[in-house]
Order: structure tokens, then sequence, then C-alpha cells
């Protein structure tokens, strides 16, 4: 039992600080917060959500040697998006009326996933191997998919006239919510079964042990899912006093979404990192090509569905600078991965656009 704990303490931090939330919640973010509270409880909940997001890869990494790719890929990146639609739905139904919130999130991961966790894994892997390879049809599969959904669901409202703001009329948010599901359906089935080998590459053995991790497939599937949900429900608290630091220093309040989304995304972030510096490229890119993905296939059906429902407003057309990024951004990728390997001066060129987009937001 004492091992246990040990090797779970990540877990049991989290059910701790929920438990200590649950209890002293209202005197921990009683308003009007001063700086000194607000920066410790920064602190905690950080190093906390930092420790169960290495938790996660570990148990990730687990499954995905026993069950090989894709499959090993598919549990992470399902998972961490799965959480992601549940905090965008919770706070569209509980939260104060946002209308973009949903596009800003959507559109902050796609920048995280495709320039910035991309970026980072490309420049790490070009420095370490000079060049890596990883099967073509399977960045050729996603991208396609990213690019008609981003565009028929992030690009399209904007300028469409049935609607005067950036929303979908009734009838197209009926239509995109089913064909995203849909075809996102269709694209894990062929990715899990007939079309798995498009998703798979010749890649060095594991050099590390799995082996030391006790438990079973069964245990270590439970274990990603809790040790994951307390990180969504401490993230909606972190966010609080992040909201607060940004008002008292002035920054752009847009940076609260963007740290909240990197704590979320880190268990996939660390697990693409790790793959690059082991020539493990084609896992970086089922990684973040399929977060991005996913993050479109399956948030744009949820939050439309939502507002469908409660009748809650969802605006998820971007404006004319995001749009110029979300499509440079596309079109990177287009060219990048085109050749079916990668070298240090991409990683570098994906890292700019993404600079460039963290730029935009404080000016």
């Amino acid at each position: 039992m004492i091992s246990w704990f040990r090797r779970e303490y990540a877990l049991v931090s989290s059910l701790i600080s929920l438990a200590l939330f649950f209890i002293f919640g209202d005197q921990l973010l009683a308003q009007p917060l001063d700086q000194f509270r607000a920066l410790a409880v920064f602190i905690w909940l950080f190093l906390v959500i930092l420790a169960s997001s290495f938790a996660v890869v570990r148990h990730a990494e687990w499954l995905a040697h026993r069950f090989g790719e894709p499959y090993g890929t598919l549990i992470l990146t399902l998972s961490v998006i799965c959480i992601e639609v549940a905090m965008i739905a919770s706070v569209m139904i509980v939260g104060e009326d946002n209308p973009t919130l949903a596009r800003d999130t959507m559109f902050a991961v796609l920048m995280l996933v495709l320039n910035g966790l991309i970026g980072l894994c490309l420049l790490i892997g070009g420095v370490v191997h000079r060049e890596q390879y990883f099967n073509l049809r399977s960045a050729g599969s996603y991208i396609a998919l990213l690019m008609v959904l981003s565009v028929i669901g992030m690009l399209l409202p904007t300028w469409t006239t049935s609607t005067r703001d950036a929303s979908h009329s009734t009838l197209l948010a009926i239509f995109l919510a089913v064909a995203a599901f849909g075809i996102y359906g269709v694209f894990l089935g062929l990715q899990a079964s007939t079309h798995k080998d498009y998703f798979v590459h010749e890649e060095p053995e594991e050099e590390e042990d799995h082996g030391r991790l006790e438990g079973s497939s069964v245990y270590h599937a439970i274990m990603l899912v809790c040790t994951m949900i307390p990180v969504v429900l401490l993230a909606k608290k972190i966010a609080v006093v992040l909201q607060f630091g940004l008002e008292e220093s002035g920054l752009p309040i847009q940076l609260g979404g963007v740290v909240v989304a990197i704590l979320v995304l880190s268990p996939e972030g660390l697990a693409a990192v790790g793959a690059a510096r082991k020539n493990k490229m084609q896992r970086v890119m089922n990684i973040s090509l399929g977060s991005g993905l996913a993050t479109i296939g399956l948030t744009i059906p949820a939050v439309l569905a939502i507002g469908l429902i409660t009748g809650e407003p969802v605006q998820l057309g971007l404006d004319s600078v995001d749009a110029i990024l979300l499509c440079l951004t596309l079109a990177l990728c287009v060219i990048n991965f085109s050749s079916g390997r990668t070298d240090v001066l991409q990683g570098f060129i994906h890292l700019l656009v993404f600079m460039a987009w963290v730029v935009l937001i404080f000016d």
C-alpha cells in the first residue's frame, strides 16, 4: 500500500487538493483576492497539475507499449480531448454567457499543437537525429480532414450571410455537427482497423523497461482516467486566480485560457517531446496532428449541440487575423509534411508562427 501511494503520489495530491477546495474553497478563493493568496494558490495548483500530467504520461506510455501504435496514441489523445470538451461544455452550461469561448479555446489548442508542440518536437528531433522520418500517408489523412473541418467550422461562418455574426445558421450547425462527428468516427475506425498501417512506421525499439510499472492494462487505463479528471477540475480553480493575476498586471486576458490549455495538453506534449528525442517521429505526428483533428472533430459537434439545445449563442467564426494565422499554419503543414521527413528548419518555421501568434495576443 505504501509503495502504491509513492507511485501514485500525483493522484493522491490532486484528490487532497480537491478535498481542500471542497471544504475551504470559499475561503481560498474568497473575493476580493489579494496578491499573496492568489500567488500561493496558483503555485500550489500549478505544481499539482504538472505532477498529474507526468503521471498521465506514465500510464499512457505503458498502454502504448502494451497495445502498440496507433492504439496507444489514440488512448492518450482521446482522453485529453474528451476532458477538453467536458471543460468547455461545463463552462458553457453553468458559466457566464461567452459566445466565443469554444472558438478561442479551439484556436488556442490548434496554435499550441500545430505550431508550438510540432515546432518544438521537430527542433529537438532535428538537433538530436538530424533528419527523422514518418509515414507520409498518415500526415496526408490528418491534414486533409483538418483543412475541411477547420474551413467549414471556423472560417466559413465569418463570411456567410445567413447570420449577422460569426455563428452558424441552425441548418448549417446541424449539418456540421453531424458531419464532423460522423467523419471523425469513420476516421477513427479506419485508423484502428483496415488502415492502421498508415499510422505506423518502422522505428527504434524502446530502450526503457516498461515492466517497472506494476499492474495490468485495465489498471493503467483506470488510473489514466482517474488521474486526468482532477486535472480538469483543478484547472477551473487555477483559472480564477489566473484571471485575477492578469487583471491586476494588465496583461491580455486571453493568456488565462492559453495557460490552462497548456496544462490540459501537457500530457500529450510531454509524450510527443519524449517521442521526438527517441527518434519516433511517427508517434509525434499521431499525437500532434491527431490532437488537432480530435479538437475540431469532437469539440465542434459538442459545442454546437449544446448551443442548439440550450439556446446559448455560439460563435465559431474567426476574425481576420486569426483566420490568416490558421490558413498559414495549415499551409505550412501541407508543405513541411509532404516529403515524409523532418528537420530543424521546419521546427524553426513552426515556432516562428507560434511566436507571431503569441506576440499578436499582446498587440
